[in-house]
């Protein structure tokens, strides 16, 4: 694959619900910049892109941390071979707290 590439971005159809907990004005922060980190190289660690000790919603293997406070956690899965990052959960992170879809997550 060329470094210039782009990967695919696929939602999972319950990215909907964990968004429905998150205010509206944040949308476009949240689709713009998973689509600016996650499209090139999203396998890139670096402060605020690391991957996960250990699997969590099912097959996401990364965490991307953004927005105000890094208040925004996006859990994420990338097939290199299909060149696709399929987003998996989208959560808000509020002290020690994750919270997903209005739930409170352990990780």
């Amino acid at each position: 694959m060329s470094p210039k590439q782009s990967y695919r971005i696929i939602y999972a159809p319950i990215i909907r619900d964990h968004l429905r907990t998150i205010d509206k004005k944040y949308y476009s922060l949240i689709r713009d910049t998973i689509a600016e980190r996650l499209a090139h190289e999203p396998q890139n660690e670096n402060r605020n892109r690391k991957p996960l000790k250990r699997t969590v919603f099912d097959e996401a293997t990364w965490e991307l941390r953004f927005g105000p406070e890094n208040v925004f956690r996006v859990f994420y899965d990338v097939h290199v071979s299909e060149h696709e990052v399929h987003i998996l959960a989208i959560g808000t992170k509020e002290r020690d707290q994750l919270y997903v879809g209005g739930e409170e997550i352990d990780l």
